[in-house]
């Protein structure tokens, strides 16, 4: 028998995301048992060849326009696994793709995926409080062929939920607010 021990940094909340729900998976032969060290949670399992760890989801890019021109719905704390399918579907289509709309994976909620050059933030109902410095350039997108003409502003600010669905305010500039205002034109319908 192999016993394999994970630590999880952060709430129980993330544990439960991560490896789903712990008491749904007590069997005969699997014994499974929560503990607390001090400050972090950490989940201990006892297994038989298998393996409890996030599988990646990788979804299918969506090019089907009328899907697309439709808008998308509000998202709430239970998306939050559309997030991660964003996070895992961006990282595989990572040579030709900076950012994603949930409608590119076939959900129609409020959700944004954008890189920000040093790390990927997944936007729960973005919305974009403020924008200065109009201007006009061409967009690709991979649901998508070839580019299109679009305008954009060079400074904007948003306001989102994160994963721990607390209200967050960014402000953006230059590219990232570019990928910004494009994958929330996708929440709206909007196809460049």
């Amino acid at each position: 028998m192999v016993t394999t021990v994970y630590t999880v940094i952060g709430n129980p909340l993330y544990c439960h995301l991560l490896f789903g729900d712990v008491n749904q998976r007590k069997s005969g032969k699997e014994n499974i048992k929560k503990m607390t060290n001090k400050d972090k949670p950490v989940v201990e399992w006892k297994k038989e060849n298998e393996s409890y760890r996030r599988k990646k989801m990788v979804k299918q890019i969506v090019r089907d326009i009328f899907f697309l021109g439709q808008p998308s719905e509000p998202a709430t704390k239970a998306d939050i696994q559309v997030g991660k399918d964003l996070q895992d579907t961006l990282q595989a289509n990572r040579e030709r793709c900076v950012g994603m709309a949930a409608n590119m994976i076939g959900v129609k909620k409020n959700i944004i995926i954008v890189n920000m050059g040093f790390m990927d933030v997944v936007m729960f109902n973005p919305v974009i409080v403020s924008k200065r410095d109009m201007y006009e350039t061409e967009e690709g997108c991979l649901s998508l062929d070839g580019v299109r003409k679009t305008t954009r502003y060079q400074e904007i600010e948003v306001d989102y939920y994160d994963f721990n669905w607390k209200k967050q305010r960014q402000k953006l500039s230059g590219w990232t607010a570019q990928i910004c205002q494009h994958e929330i034109d996708h929440l709206s319908g909007k196809i460049i």
